[in-house]
């Protein structure tokens, strides 16, 4: 069987001055090539070799570099394509109506989609594209042809390995061409071509091409390109500390909002005085200082949802559903645990009689009570900073990387998208060494300094909790506990206390 041949041109895109600028191999961007290839493909065939023609994932997101899909944006796309503007935009009655049909209109796509051609040798993830289906580049006398592996043009093929292309740029494009759309398998795309350009590049183009030109908010290119998260280039651009902050506050928007939220209406988000809630900066702060730390600079602490997991493995691919999902589970872990506390230091929270907060649902005092650190700024700061320390050191043995939901949709964050990830989350292997570790936490004694009949000792220990001092210090105390346990975590957080005190 003869493997297909696609004529192309190369393009020279390089400057003398570039050969001395920094190519770190270390961060994945070793030297890239001074060429570029241009050619067209068709649509279909693009998305088989570059794995996304069938969304399936297997530890590995099929698309190699792991970027989230928005699926209205592809619809649409598909009915631009079939119809052009303004008709794709119509509503179902007026595309019934033949009075607009003179609306129809050609639906060019005559933007390049930017991809890169993974060599032999190339990793993602642990994984690699099998020899018999890297595509080769074969040049004759100045005649330029894409050499494609053999039996792509069947059906019925599918890569041995990692897919050997990757999408850079254009995604929701080839997204589009699903066999829902019924486009024509011969509809054609311009191509522009990388071959063998590293993945930290790859992120820095589709910076680049989406973010730079203000097409999209970084935020948003983050869910797209996960590895944005872990870009050392990008730590200098305060629009990216932006997005840390905003990420932030999203994720305690939906903390706020969502039902299964034990702080659902719990977060003073207006700074109103006397809310008895701890308030909403005080909750972004406490998420953007612990799991949206980028972890750059020596060593600094590391988020779990931001930095990357080793050397090796990049950030975690969590979407913004996955992300509170996980936050909703801890939380209602200890609140569970809590509940079911029927002593010491629970029962006597909950036999004072503080004012109360109004809520039809009524509330347990040890755990939303005035008097609980829980309901503290100094606890939900300490409590997220020791689980994302735990966390994010356990990541890689407790295989969170693993953890995919599919068919996540990028755009807004919708609750019926989390409420999939928590019932997928409670199924997930490592769910089960989270739970025991968030439930040893309602072990810690969580009354605040102003609880009567503390004894000296204690008030002089939990006013040690106060102030900017007080965050490290409970979440010492946090890790101290949770290192007693003969388990996953319990190493680890020993592990963590050692090394610091070294």
């Amino acid at each position: 069987m003869k493997n297909q041949k696609i004529p192309a041109i190369y393009c020279k895109q390089w400057l003398a001055d570039w050969d001395s600028y920094p190519f770190p191999e270390e961060n994945e961007r070793r030297k890239p090539p001074a060429e570029l290839l241009i050619f067209s493909m068709s649509a279909m065939q693009l998305r088989k070799l570059s794995g996304v023609y069938v969304r399936k994932r297997d530890g590995v997101d099929a698309t190699g570099i792991q970027r989230m899909h928005e699926k209205d944006r592809s619809l649409k796309i598909a009915e631009y394509v079939r119809a052009g503007y303004p008709y794709g935009d119509l509503s179902a009655k007026q595309k019934a109506d033949p009075t607009n049909d003179s609306l129809r209109k050609p639906g060019w796509l005559p933007t390049a989609i930017v991809i890169n051609f993974l060599q032999v040798g190339d990793q993602r993830r642990g994984k690699s594209v099998d020899p018999g289906d890297a595509i080769e580049i074969e040049d004759v006398s100045g005649v330029v042809n894409v050499v494609l592996p053999a039996g792509t043009a069947d059906n019925t093929w599918e890569p041995k390995g990692l897919s050997p292309i990757e999408i850079i740029d254009g995604q929701h494009r080839l997204f589009a061409f699903d066999e829902a759309s019924q486009l024509p398998d011969d509809f054609e795309l311009p191509v522009v071509a990388f071959h063998g350009l590293d993945i930290g590049w790859q992120a820095y183009l589709f910076w680049s091409i989406n973010v730079s030109p203000k097409k999209i908010n970084p935020s948003h290119a983050y869910d797209l390109f996960p590895l944005l998260r872990t870009q050392d280039w990008l730590e200098t651009v305060s629009s990216v500390h932006v997005y840390r902050e905003a990420r932030a506050q999203e994720l305690t928007d939906l903390l706020y909002r969502h039902p299964s939220s034990p702080w659902k209406g719990r977060i003073n988000m207006l700074g109103e005085r006397k809310s008895g809630w701890v308030s909403q900066a005080g909750w972004v702060q406490a998420i953007y200082n612990s799991f949206l730390s980028p972890g750059q600079v020596g060593r600094s602490r590391k988020g779990l949802f931001a930095a990357n997991l080793s050397t090796t493995v990049g950030p975690l691919n969590w979407s913004r559903p996955q992300q509170v999902a996980f936050l909703i589970f801890i939380w209602q872990q200890l609140q569970i645990a809590i509940h079911k506390k029927v002593d010491g230091w629970s029962l006597q929270l909950r036999s004072l009689t503080p004012q109360q907060i109004d809520f039809e649902d009524g509330h347990d005092l040890a755990f939303l009570g005035s008097k609980t650190l829980l309901n503290q700024e100094q606890g939900v700061r300490g409590m997220c900073l020791a689980c994302n320390d735990v966390f994010y050191r356990a990541a890689i043995e407790l295989r969170l990387d693993d953890w995919q939901v599919d068919d996540i949709d990028a755009g807004e964050t919708r609750s019926e998208d989390i409420d999939r990830c928590l019932t997928d989350l409670s199924q997930q292997p490592f769910s089960s060494a989270v739970s025991d570790a968030v439930i040893a936490l309602a072990d810690f004694d969580w009354r605040s300094s102003d609880v009567p009949d503390l004894t000296p000792e204690e008030e002089l220990k939990k006013s040690g909790f106060r102030g900017t001092g007080g965050y490290g210090r409970m979440r010492q105390e946090l890790l101290e506990l949770l290192s007693r346990q003969n388990t996953v975590i319990g190493k680890i957080a020993g592990q963590i206390i050692a090394s610091e005190a070294a």
